[in-house]
């Protein structure tokens, strides 16, 4: 008999993958709600409110084996917390460990924590990250996620509750928010962007890998208590991503040949470093222990993956 998977953040752009694939393959899903919305037909709903130290699951977690944890706060471009890492700290630490306290206490086995790379770092050199390298998050939201991850390694050892965590690189896919969605809207306009030069490695994975790896955690014995990267498999470099890109949208990239070190030096100037991290920089994955320990490959292709995205757009 399949397992009862109660899902926060549900109504989001993984979450509502995550539950129509978990419902499609047999799997009794619950979906925890902020508000009540549509979701996939045989999802269950459960109106939770927003997720804090004092949110009370009893009632959402009645009957459920495995949690699987999508609910957080998520960077903002424009973000007017006075206290960025209290407010990211707030819902992304406090949230989740009440969750899993409260899961622990009603008898759930398993609980899928969605992390993030950034616990990693932000950027690769010599060699890709692996899942036990020491983390090195340097921002707010990063470090209230790897805030998390140590919380509830410390319930799992406390409790017989099984924690298996997650940290997916950049996630896209048809709708995909964030950076992706920032890109796509640029070669629709068809500017010419500045990024001929750039000789960068990322890591990306389509939505559809990510929630597929998702199941496989659901289930799998060797899960219980482990790390693991995700990834499509094939890092792109910035210009090849928006080249693939353009020629499955028709509209071909126009990428102009500018030297990276002005546009990291535009970057400073605008008072974002960050987004040249983010378009110039190398982030690489090492997906081998996911693959060897779970014997699981994504199943989609990184040109498959991007041709769905851009023609479900």
């Amino acid at each position: 008999m399949r397992p009862r998977v109660f899902i926060s953040g549900a109504s989001g752009f993984i979450g509502r993958a995550c539950c129509a694939r978990l419902v499609q393959s047999g799997f009794g899903v619950r979906a925890g709600l902020r508000k009540y919305c549509q979701l996939a037909e045989g999802v269950e709903p459960a109106i939770v409110g927003d997720l804090s130290g004092a949110t009370q699951f009893s009632d959402a977690l009645r009957g459920v084996d495995v949690i699987v944890h999508l609910a957080s706060r998520v960077h903002m471009l424009r973000d007017t917390a006075r206290d960025k890492l209290q407010a990211f700290r707030l819902v992304n630490v406090e949230g989740t460990l009440t969750l899993a306290r409260q899961a622990a206490l009603a008898g759930v086995k398993r609980f899928v924590f969605i992390s993030s790379i950034g616990v990693n770092g932000t950027q690769t050199f010599a060699s890709p990250f692996g899942p036990d390298d020491a983390p090195r998050p340097n921002s707010p939201y990063a470090r209230s996620k790897f805030e998390a991850e140590t919380g509830l390694r410390k319930i799992a050892d406390q409790s017989s509750l099984e924690v298996v965590i997650i940290r997916p690189p950049l996630v896209y896919g048809p709708g995909a928010p964030g950076n992706f969605g920032v890109l796509i809207r640029l070669l629709q306009r068809g500017w010419p962007l500045p990024f001929g030069s750039v000789r960068n490695k990322r890591s990306y994975v389509f939505l559809d890998n990510l929630v597929d790896l998702i199941a496989t955690c659901v289930v799998h014995s060797q899960a219980a208590n482990e790390t693991f990267l995700v990834s499509d498999g094939d890092d792109l470099s910035t210009p090849e991503l928006m080249l693939r890109l353009g020629r499955f949208m028709d509209r071909p990239a126009k990428l102009v040949p500018v030297p990276p070190v002005l546009l990291r030096s535009g970057a400073r100037i605008l008072g974002r470093p960050e987004i040249y991290s983010r378009l110039c920089g190398s982030l690489q994955v090492d997906i081998s222990k996911t693959i060897s320990l779970l014997q699981w490959t994504p199943p989609i292709s990184v040109n498959e993956g991007l041709r769905r995205a851009s023609r479900r757009l």
